[in-house]
């Protein structure tokens, strides 16, 4: 038996969460020894709330997996949050001590924060995954300042919890060179994966297919690109507007864009005016993760807006998974991850080594003469099994076998 405390610093109802924790987390479930078991640990947004129903059904699926949901309000960087996070450790130290916790297991350096404390409370080993920079991602996207306090404070963690870490699970081979350098840290059990996809999810059927579009007005001849994720932060923001610009003046009224966004819609009509584009070719809406899949599918390309900052080198962005998933060829900046290599490599979308109008209208014919392409293997198929070599979550399994259970 091999109990575990995962560590997240997000909502259960986040797409961070469905996607790129909880698919793991099941992974992990099959390979650890019967008996076993998981305690999550979320930080709850109030605009993620869960309804009673939501919550019997999620602790019920979870339960199937030996899985514990252990929920705690989320406060912002500031004085409620130095005044909660002491009781939450005590709490967590207590949970270690009464559930036998053997490894504690966080996502991301934020969450590997909590971890490392806790490991230096309990002693228990710790493991990171999805590791790769936040602190100077905070800087390179201007929501920090370096000399702030906020990036100080988990600039210095970073160093901390990777010095400490038993093993991490990294998303680019060239975080090993990049903790090194700026952490001077060094690793006897280093793993890469990418974000991978569940591809038994990934599934929908024409019918389904035909309804979307038809609630969404899309016609068979329209083009449709689809972005599934947020404005700002990490990724762009009038740039994916000036890009829908050039696409709307290359495909005229048949281009339509699909937001699948928490972004409200008066902040994009903001956009939309700005950039001169039509309300009507931009349809924004939020939908629950195992819906993504449906809106996907209703679309001929998407778009990965991450910002191509020097941190954005050692990501890998879970929606590009899920787009090539469903066979979607993909616009994307250069440098990010490894994505940006493998989509130039393979031919199944547009890299993009510079954000302006020329850059766009390059990309933009690119697209259009993939997915108008008369190749004997079509395009989707080619794009599904790119996916399953690079994004296959089954491929992942082995990574936790060797840290869990190693031979």
């Amino acid at each position: 038996m091999k109990n575990i405390l995962a560590i997240t610093y997000w909502s259960f109802k986040e797409p961070l969460i469905q996607s790129g924790a909880l698919p793991y987390l099941r992974l992990i479930s099959e390979v650890l020894p019967k008996g076993s078991n998981i305690f999550l640990f979320t930080l709850e947004k109030s605009n993620y709330k869960t309804t009673k129903e939501e919550e019997k059904k999620i602790f019920n699926e979870l339960a199937e997996h030996n899985i514990t949901l252990i929920r705690k309000s989320y406060y912002p960087f500031g004085i409620m949050a130095l005044l909660s996070w002491p009781l939450y450790l005590i709490h967590l130290s207590a949970i270690c001590f009464t559930n036998k916790i053997q490894f504690i297991h966080a996502w991301c350096t934020p969450a590997g924060t909590i971890g490392y404390l806790l490991s230096m409370l309990t002693g228990k080993p710790l493991i990171i995954d999805s590791y790769e920079p936040h602190a100077e991602t905070m800087v390179e996207t201007s929501n920090w300042r370096k000399n702030s306090w906020a990036f100080r404070i988990l600039f210095h963690f970073e160093k901390l919890q990777s010095k400490r870490a038993y093993a991490v699970v990294a998303l680019s081979s060239g975080m090993r060179e990049y903790a090194k350098q700026k952490y001077n840290a060094s690793f006897n059990r280093y793993y890469i994966r990418s974000t991978c996809v569940d591809f038994n999810l990934f599934t929908t059927d024409f019918l389904t297919t035909e309804k979307i579009k038809s609630g969404l007005g899309i016609k068979d001849t329209d083009i449709v690109c689809v972005y599934s994720g947020k404005i700002g932060g990490i990724y762009l923001e009038d740039e994916i507007f000036e890009f829908f610009e050039s696409a709307s003046q290359y495909w005229g009224d048949r281009f339509k864009a699909i937001m699948l966004t928490d972004t409200s819609r008066s902040s994009i009509s903001e956009f939309l005016y700005k950039h001169h584009l039509k309300e009507q070719m931009v349809i924004s809406l939020f939908a629950p993760h195992p819906e993504v899949k449906d809106y996907l599918a209703a679309a001929n390309f998407a778009i990965c807006p991450v910002k191509p900052i020097p941190t954005k080198k050692f990501c890998s962005p879970i929606k590009t998974g899920e787009y090539w998933a469903m066979g979607l060829p993909v616009v994307i900046p250069d440098n990010i991850g490894d994505d940006s290599g493998i989509i130039e490599k393979n031919n199944i979308g547009a890299v993009m080594p510079a954000l302006n109008k020329q850059e766009y209208k390059i990309a933009i014919e690119k697209i259009d003469r993939l997915i108008h392409s008369d190749d004997i293997l079509p395009l989707k198929d080619i794009i599904i099994s790119i996916a399953r070599q690079y994004r296959d979550i089954e491929n992942t399994k082995k990574t936790y076998k060797a840290i869990y259970t190693p031979e």
